[in-house]
């Protein structure tokens, strides 16, 4: 967890912080990533990056958070009630704001080699959709699946999103 020491910091030495996290991690897969790097680039002592955060990982769950906070919105009301509309709005807006984001880069190395290192604890991500009836957990599925392949081919993107719609549409008259 990010210290209270980080949240304490100028804004500018933050912000100086955050963007060496961000260009570090949209580089380099986080098994790769170094605190070196880092530092130098933000201008701390090695020291100051671990009053910030415990070690890499807490610092690349941080600039992920950054991310997911600035491009992810409106996902808890749509864990309730399926709609097949609101799931594909969300999946294009989505798409769209990661495409035109400074966190791109971040977000493909995520998908592609940091996940799986991050969500360490499958059990607990996994129990999390058990709530979900099947409609909305099969929505999310779909959904995460074609923001991957739009992400890693890009030419298809229109493709990939009809099949998703149709798929949602599948979803829906399975009511």
């Amino acid at each position: 967890m990010v210290k209270s020491t980080f949240h304490n910091l100028s804004d500018e030495k933050k912000k100086r912080v955050s963007e060496a996290l961000l260009r570090e991690f949209s580089e380099y897969p986080l098994a790769q990533a170094q605190v070196a790097r880092i530092v130098k680039d933000a201008q701390i002592a090695r020291g100051a990056f671990y009053k910030y955060f415990d070690d890499l990982e807490d610092a690349y769950t941080y600039i992920y958070g950054q991310a997911m906070q600035s491009i992810h919105l409106g996902v808890g009301k749509m864990m309730h009630k399926f709609d097949e509309q609101a799931f594909y709005q969300m999946t294009v807006s989505f798409i769209e704001e990661t495409s035109n984001s400074k966190y791109y880069e971040l977000i493909k190395l995520h998908l592609s080699c940091n996940d799986q290192l991050i969500h360490s604890n499958r059990m607990e991500k996994s129990r999390k959709t058990l709530p979900l009836n099947a409609q909305i957990w099969s929505a999310m599925i779909l959904s995460h699946e074609v923001v991957n392949l739009v992400l890693f081919d890009p030419e298809n993107k229109e493709k990939y999103l009809e099949r998703y719609k149709t798929s949602l549409n599948l979803l829906k008259s399975g009511d």
